[in-house]
């Protein structure tokens, strides 16, 4: 296969929405067909569990079931959306993926990464992106640019900082444990320097 399988990733607030519109149009004018996609989602289905998932109004789910439910929106996207679009050789951007998961229910919520392996084991079937971009700031910075965005906040972005910094550590820690795949991207620059960040990682990958 050809197509090359992109995530992007960060703490809330950390741009990731403005550089994926740029990651789409630089690798566009490269003539690459892509797909973008996002987690959890992708799929009818994903979506649904997306809604139920990131509603505010949902209340007193225990962890374990938002981390099954977050590994079958997953099943679900990798089966119908990711795995076929890389076996036409198109290219994959995707809103977060399975180092979400990690960061997200290992680290904020505290569970087992054990755990948490063997599901993506099992879900994944030795899929991993060819690239992550870890978009990295400080937790409070990232809180003052969500409430910043005079939008409503989802069932995440209502937790306290700590749990967002324990996120980030755990982000942090897993790109230290695999530097060549994760590329941690300093989100507290201007736009224009992230974007010549991405622009020379995105070449290195184009040329492989």
């Amino acid at each position: 296969m050809t197509g090359k399988f992109i995530s992007i990733e960060g703490v809330e607030g950390a741009g990731k929405s403005t550089q994926l519109a740029f990651i789409q149009r630089y690798l566009s004018e490269q003539g690459k067909q892509l797909v973008v996609t996002r987690e959890p989602g992708g799929t009818e289905l994903g979506e649904q569990i997306r809604t139920l998932l990131l509603t505010p109004t949902t209340t007193g789910m225990a962890s374990d079931t938002e981390l099954l439910l977050m590994f079958a929106a997953r099943a679900e996207h990798v089966e119908q959306v990711i795995k076929p679009a890389l076996e036409r050789d198109d290219w994959v951007l995707s809103d977060r993926f399975v180092d979400a998961t990690f960061a997200y229910q290992g680290g904020g919520r505290g569970i087992d990464l054990q755990r948490i392996s063997t599901l993506s084991d099992w879900t994944l079937k030795g899929l991993q992106t060819d690239v992550t971009f870890l978009f990295d700031l400080p937790v409070e910075i990232g809180q003052q640019r969500v409430l910043s965005r005079n939008e409503g906040i989802d069932r995440f972005e209502q937790e306290k900082v700590d749990f967002f910094q324990r996120i980030r550590e755990l982000y942090l820690q897993r790109a230290q444990q695999e530097p060549n795949r994760i590329k941690v991207i300093d989100a507290s620059k201007s736009i224009v320097e992230i974007e010549l960040q991405l622009t020379v990682l995105l070449d290195k990958l184009l040329t492989n």
